[in-house]
């Protein structure tokens, strides 16, 4: 018995277009279609940990601020460990803390925010190294085919950010600052602002840094 396989051509590639939002963040269009809905609220009021408030725009090249964005961020919890179960760190899961959370960019502003934590250092690729305080994240946009992957590192933590694997990798040191959040405190609450440039800007060097994930 012989099998005959037969191959078929590739399909084309196409962006995240208008309807992103409403698969994937259906409240925010108007939708009220799921039971559990993902949002931008990763804590409960036990959750363990410095509360902040991450927020910023995104920018094309032309510097625009993009309005149909969505944008997706994980993170290891106060302690330092993620609730996956490939982290088998001996370090406690904080069942208040949900690690992971989605948002769409402000259909007039452009903004968007993400109500967390902290993290917690972890563990870097080779042993015995330490990563600084990070939170990843991913953001999706029409003309965007794959989405694009990026860290958030945090102003206040400069002796942790010097000494980390992933940021001092990237070769252009003027262009590791476009990963770090700027920390300010807004009525009583920690706020770190990280706008994301998809695009180099016309003075040069201000491309938000991404990573083939």
């Amino acid at each position: 018995m012989s099998t005959q396989i037969t191959f078929l051509p590739e399909t084309a590639s196409q962006t995240g277009g208008p309807y992103v939002h409403i698969g994937l963040a259906p409240k925010q269009a108007g939708f009220d279609i799921f039971e559990n809905n993902f949002d931008n609220n990763l804590v409960k009021p036990e959750t363990k940990g410095e509360r902040i408030r991450l927020e910023g725009q995104v920018y094309d090249g032309s510097g625009t601020v993009l309005r149909d964005v969505l944008v997706e961020i994980w993170q290891a919890n106060a302690a330092g460990k993620y609730a996956h179960p490939a982290d088998t760190q001996d370090k406690p899961i904080d069942p208040a803390f949900r690690g992971w959370g989605r948002t769409g960019a402000d259909f007039d502003t452009g903004f968007y925010s993400f109500e967390t934590i902290k993290p917690g250092p972890v563990p870097g690729a080779k042993p015995g190294t330490m990563q600084a305080p990070h939170i990843c994240l991913i953001l999706f946009a029409r003309g965007i085919n794959i989405g694009l992957h990026t860290r958030v590192y945090f102003e206040d933590e400069k002796e942790a950010n010097a000494k980390d694997p992933i940021i001092n990798g990237i070769e252009w040191e003027i262009r590791r600052d476009t990963l770090i959040a700027k920390r300010e405190e807004r009525d009583g609450k920690v706020v770190y602002r990280f706008d994301i440039r998809i695009q180099d800007t016309p003075d040069g060097g201000k491309e938000t840094v991404f990573f083939d994930v």
